[in-house]
């Protein structure tokens, strides 16, 4: 196992993370950065679009390569890609780290894994689409579905040694430019009631909630609190429809920026498994209330004080995990849990008496 790294050597040890994937992925890892970060490491890492903006500017990066996957992926010009990535990986192998952890753990990472010139490439049990050829370590399965998948990330921290007990998750700092864009989208709201968030839609559709139970519930809720939507422009028909146009709509409105500030200032966010969730638990400021139908809630609910997170799982149906619905009755989860339990939990989460 790794020794802990002194806090006070010149010669600190360098670690790449690798996680190329979606938001909700890199704000997961930022936890097991900052264990490396607490120990000493010099942390760098390489992201792709999703990620940049919550790793640039976060205390738990020291470097940040940047690898555009989704603008590879729409390319036509492959010979331009190549000579891209291969430039990447140029600059990856000029730092000489001492450690790769590629928890992205699928194709995309192979190359830079197996290429970085890190002395340890270090990936998990799990690894899969031929990823651990990029390896020369593997660590045992790190996939619990029974078990919160930032603590699993951080068996990468435990292999080498660290202590993980505490989970702690950062974000850049708002410019004032941010803090300005926020100030006028709110100036009108009514902050005499608590503020609450509702982000009603991601991206798959086994993780929306039915939208007369959405509707059912803001009926309810624009009773106590002052209520405000976020999502992207594609959201707008699912908010016009549950909120009636009655509520401030900033959908498609905000950069990712831009969000987080607004999610700092919300007393309570209500969402799905999705990544404003995650980013309102990287705030550390609001409550949350989740709802979970087609993934495991004990993977994905936010970690932490259960009278500041609540996390709710549909009644019908296991969860699968599956983007596709293979049941008889397709989507049927997405009818569950009822707008009343979802509301009662939201009442008991303001009380301070959720249980």
């Amino acid at each position: 196992m790794e020794k802990n790294a002194d806090i006070n050597s010149n010669n600190r040890k360098k670690v790449l993370i690798i996680k190329l994937s979606s938001l909700g992925d890199v704000i997961f890892n930022v936890p097991l950065a900052n264990v490396l970060k607490q120990n000493g490491y010099e942390v760098s890492w390489l992201v792709g679009e999703k990620g940049f903006d919550i790793v640039n500017g976060n205390p738990c990066v020291d470097k940040i390569f940047f690898a555009p996957i989704e603008k590879w992926k729409k390319s036509k010009n492959i010979f331009k890609n190549l000579k891209e990535a291969f430039e990447l990986l140029r600059q990856l192998r000029k730092e000489n780290f001492d450690i790769c952890l590629d928890t992205q753990m699928r194709l995309k990472s192979l190359f830079f894994t197996r290429f970085c010139n890190a002395k340890r490439r270090i990936i998990s049990k799990d690894a899969k689409e031929f990823s651990k050829f990029g390896a020369n370590e593997t660590i045992p399965s790190i996939r619990d579905e029974n078990n919160s998948i930032v603590k699993n990330y951080l068996k990468y921290a435990q292999y080498l040694g660290l202590n993980v007990n505490n989970i702690t998750v950062t974000l850049p700092q708002a410019s004032k430019e941010v803090i300005q864009k926020v100030d006028e989208l709110l100036q009108d709201v009514d902050r005499t009631k608590p503020l609450v968030v509702i982000a009603p839609a991601t991206t798959w559709i086994g993780k929306h909630w039915d939208k007369n139970n959405w509707k059912v519930l803001i009926s309810e809720l624009e009773k106590e609190y002052t209520l405000i939507f976020t999502g992207t422009k594609n959201d707008n028909d699912l908010i016009n429809y549950i909120g009636r146009d009655k509520h401030l709509n900033i959908a498609g409105k905000t950069s990712l920026k831009e969000l987080i500030e607004v999610l700092r200032r919300a007393d309570m966010v209500i969402s799905l498994d999705s990544g404003t969730t995650h980013l309102a638990w990287a705030t550390q400021n609001p409550k949350i209330v989740s709802i979970y139908c087609c993934t495991p809630k004990n993977l994905y609910a936010p970690v932490g004080d259960s009278n500041k997170y609540a996390a709710i799982a549909s009644s019908i149906c296991v969860p699968c995990h599956h983007k596709k619905c293979r049941a008889i009755e397709k989507y049927a989860c997405t009818a569950s849990p009822a707008p009343e339990i979802v509301l009662e939990k939201i009442h008991k989460l303001f009380s301070g008496e959720n249980k």
